[in-house]
Formats: C-alpha cells, sequence, structure tokens
C-alpha cells in the first residue's frame, strides 16, 4: 500500500545545499519539511568524495547558519599553516548529521535517506489527494524496499539536485586501461597495499590537485607521478579569502585590488594578467597562460609542493593507457607496466544553463554569490521566507554562472556585483546578510568606525574603484 504524505516543502537532495536551505527554512518559519536523497545519510557528495579530501575554502563559512562548523582555530602546521581551518569529509558528515538529527526531533522534519525521488504523481494514488492540493504530489521510492511514498506538497517543491554535483568515484572514465594497469578512483590511493611502478594522476582540477599533493605527502618521489593535465587552470589564491579581524587588510585589501585589476584591463586577457600580478589568481607555471578556471582555491604553498612534480602532460585528455604508452588527443608519452592509474577526471559541477531559483511551485537553488554555495543557498531560503512577488525575488537572487573558462570570471565577478548592490539597497536584507555566519567579510565591513581610519582607508580604497570596475566588466563583457 502506498502511503501519503503532506508537507510544505518537498527538498530533493539533503547535500550542502540542501541542509543550508532547510536550516534557514526551519529556524526562520515554522514550515514543514520532507526531504528525500539516495544517499545513507546526510551530506550530499561529501558520502562519496575521497577520504583526504578537505573543503577549499575556510570552515568558518561553510555548512549551516545556525551552527557553527569547526573550532574556529588557525592551522598551526602543515601546507595550510597560519590560515583558517578546513572541515575533512568525516567532520562534514558528522556535523551535518547533528544538523539534520536537529531538526528530525522537532516533528517539522521528515528525512527519507536511501530513497530515490522519482517525479511527480498527479493523483496516481488513487485517494483525490492530487486534486484536493492542486496536482502538486510527487513520489519517491525507498532503494531498499521499493516503497512508494507519495508527498502532497502544500508550498513548493526545492530541487536541489540540479546543478548535479558529482565525484570520480560515482563516475567511471571515459578512456581504458590496459589489464597491465590497475586503474582506481582518486579514493583507492588510500588502499594501497604496495608500491606502485608509477602513478598515472588523471584531471587537472583540483581532485587531480589533491591526490598529487596527498602522493608527495605520504613520501611518493615526485618523479614517479605522471600527471595528464588537458588545461591549466587559474586558481583563486585561499590567502585572500580568510575571515575575520586578523585578516580584514588582507581580504578587503584583495577585494580593492580586484576591482582595480580590472578598472586598469584594456582586455580579458589584461585584466587576467593584472589580477595574476597582484596576487588575485594563482597559477601552477607563470610561463603557461591557462585556459581554464574552475574557482578551485589554492594556496602559494601548494603550487610551490606541486611544482616538484616535473612529468606534467599536456596534450589534451586522455584516450587510453596502452602497455607501454599514455594515448593522448595531441601524442604519446611513455609508461611503466603495473602503473597505479588514479582517475581525478570527473568534472564536480556541470556549468549548466541558468534557469530561474524561483518558478512557480519549485525553488532551485543555485550560486548567486561567486564560489559560495551554501551561503547562496541559506540566502534563497531566506528570501523565500521574507518575500512575496516572485520577479522581487529572482532579481534579489540572480544567477552567478559556473565557471569553465577565464572569461568567466569576469562574468562572475560582474553579476556579484550586481547582486551585492542590489542586496545594499534593502536594510533588512543588509542586516540578515551581515548577521549570517555564512557571510564571512560583510559584518567586518559594518563593524568599521571613523577612529579606524587604515579600515577607513581600505573600505574607501574598494569603493573608489568598484564603478570603474562595473563599467568595465560590461565594456569587456559586451565585446
Amino acid at each position: 500500500m502506498k502511503q501519503t504524505l503532506t508537507t510544505d516543502y518537498l527538498l530533493i537532495g539533503s547535500g550542502a545545499v540542501a541542509m543550508a536551505f532547510a536550516d534557514t527554512l526551519f529556524h526562520e518559519t515554522d514550515a514543514r519539511m520532507v526531504i528525500v536523497d539516495r544517499h545513507h545519510g546526510p551530506g550530499g557528495h561529501w558520502n562519496d568524495a575521497y577520504p583526504f579530501v578537505k573543503l577549499h575554502q575556510p570552515s568558518a563559512y561553510y555548512g549551516v547558519n545556525s551552527r557553527p562548523l569547526g573550532t574556529g582555530l588557525k592551522d598551526a602546521a602543515g601546507i595550510n599553516v597560519g590560515m583558517c581551518e578546513r572541515a575533512s569529509a568525516a567532520e562534514l558528515l558528522h556535523y551535518y548529521e547533528q544538523v539534520m538529527q536537529a531538526m528530525v526531533a522537532s516533528g517539522r522534519v521528515q528525512y527519507f535517506p536511501m530513497s530515490n525521488y522519482t517525479g511527480p504523481a498527479g493523483d496516481t494514488a488513487g485517494n483525490g489527494v492530487g486534486d484536493a492540493h492542486n496536482g502538486n504530489v510527487h513520489s519517491f521510492s525507498a532503494l531498499t524496499s521499493g516503497r512508494v511514498t507519495h508527498v502532497a506538497v502544500g508550498k513548493k517543491v526545492v530541487n536541489t539536485t540540479y546543478l548535479q554535483t558529482a565525484v570520480p568515484s560515482t563516475t567511471p572514465p571515459k578512456y581504458s586501461v590496459a589489464p597491465e594497469h590497475t586503474c582506481v578512483p582518486v579514493n583507492g590511493i588510500t588502499r594501497i597495499a604496495k608500491p606502485a611502478a608509477g602513478y598515472i594522476v588523471v584531471g587537472s582540477g583540483k581532485t587531480g590537485i589533491d591526490a598529487c599533493l596527498w602522493l608527495l605527502e605520504n613520501g611518493t618521489d615526485p618523479d614517479a607521478i605522471t600527471w595528464i593535465m588537458p588545461r591549466d587552470a587559474w586558481y583563486l589564491n585561499r590567502a585572500n579569502v580568510q575571515p575575520g579581524a586578523e585578516f580584514f587588510a588582507q581580504s578587503y585589501g584583495s577585494f580593492a585590488a580586484q576591482m582595480e585589476a580590472v578598472a586598469a584591463g584594456n582586455s580579458v586577457d589584461e585584466v587576467l594578467a593584472n589580477l595574476a600580478t597582484s596576487g588575485q589568481l594563482l597559477r601552477l607555471d607563470d610561463s603557461i597562460t591557462p585556459t581554464m578556471f574552475h574557482a578551485a582555491i589554492m594556496s602559494r604553498s601548494e603550487i610551490a609542493e606541486l611544482s616538484k612534480i616535473k612529468r606534467i602532460v599536456r596534450m589534451g585528455r586522455m584516450q587510453r593507457v596502452e602497455r607501454e604508452q599514455i594515448v593522448l588527443d595531441k601524442g604519446t608519452v611513455p609508461c611503466t607496466p603495473g602503473a597505479l592509474v588514479v582517475d581525478c577526471s570527473a568534472s564536480a559541477v556541470n556549468r549548466r544553463p541558468i534557469i530561474p531559483v524561483f518558478s512557480g511551485n519549485t525553488i532551485t537553488p543555485q550560486f548567486i554569490r561567486t564560489v559560495q554555495p551554501t551561503f547562496s543557498a541559506a540566502m534563497i531560503a531566506h528570501v523565500e521566507a521574507r518575500y512575496e512577488d516572485e520577479a522581487a525575488k529572482n532579481a534579489l537572487c540572480t544567477v552567478v554562472p559556473l565557471p569553465d573558462q577565464p572569461v568567466h570570471w569576469l562574468q562572475m565577478m560582474a553579476v556579484n556585483m550586481g547582486n551585492q548592490l542590489r542586496w545594499s539597497k534593502d536594510k533588512n536584507l543588509s542586516h540578515w546578510i551581515a548577521m549570517s555566519r555564512l557571510d564571512g567579510f560583510s559584518a567586518l565591513a559594518a563593524s568599521v568606525t571613523p577612529d579606524q581610519p587604515e579600515k577607513m582607508a581600505m573600505l574607501m580604497r574598494y569603493g573608489k574603484s568598484a564603478g570603474p570596475a562595473a563599467k568595465k566588466l560590461a565594456q569587456l563583457l559586451a565585446e
């Protein structure tokens, strides 16, 4: 027999975005929620991530608004020394389990892990529920038993899976590997039982970087690593995104430098060069102009460590690994039989078409601030809770496009600046942002007083360049 539930909101997914949205809605309204996810526990892709992964950004502004993540301390040793701590996958899964338990304990939230959302159900239950709730009835099935549950949704469905986050452990490689070699997703390198004849790391994104850093950290000879890098990338500099008063000069100096770099550039390439010169963007090799930008966040220490690897293959994408050679788009390179192929080629987030966040009975969370998925989701939930007009809500939640190419840095910045301007004109929204735990910087700026001349000068420096930068962004993107 089919079960029918009633709720205000149906959330598809229980990953970082879903949890940030649900947490804000939970604390700012009395709404009831049903949360459905295929994973066995909350946390989304963190359930599938490699065990040594860490956040690319500080823990201080990741997670949900209501609960701090981490200890608030700086790393005292290691490659992130002197900067704010970054949570591991294990920490994040424990954190999200606690958040979910607190919401479920209230009785307003029902959570169904190991369940597959199957779409609108209409009135297929045969009990008239669909008609009674304007047809907004949806269904999901339990992956363990196959039991189908209908959900009559009184308000909206929140689809947090639109951006289709993927990790190598759940995405098969698109190349073949000869039997003389072993191919594992990045998760598999922690289970090495003996040294391999060599290590072939496939992928130039952050996962490939993490794999290389892990191998080096665990004593692998850099000459034993072959790194297949289809495209070189620009990286954001982690030193510039450290929250807290201690890092005020670094953070707001960086914001000002970005505006100045844009305002002084007469082409996209000039802007990117200015950003690199001022330390806003990093790259592995200063002699190579990157053709990729995925907004990954790196430190100079990580760049220095990776420079130890000399066998970096820049010959396009991998086609196959044969017994004694690697075949790529633009040629071949030799390899030793018995090498371990470490697949890091899955794209974490797809650059999907932008759609409105609010559309009738559906909410589709996307990025509304650059590289801040959880802040974006929390603010979307706040806008849903406090604003009525759909057009006004979509204007406040204009989607920041996901990046792939370097020019997309400019696109992201242009939309981000437009959003910030709109938010600043709404007194209540500005207050919410300043009070948000997931916003690492607005409260700092708001707390500056006239008797702090150095900080005032930093904010004025930013303000002076922001207008010219916005005009230049519009001009360059139009061209």
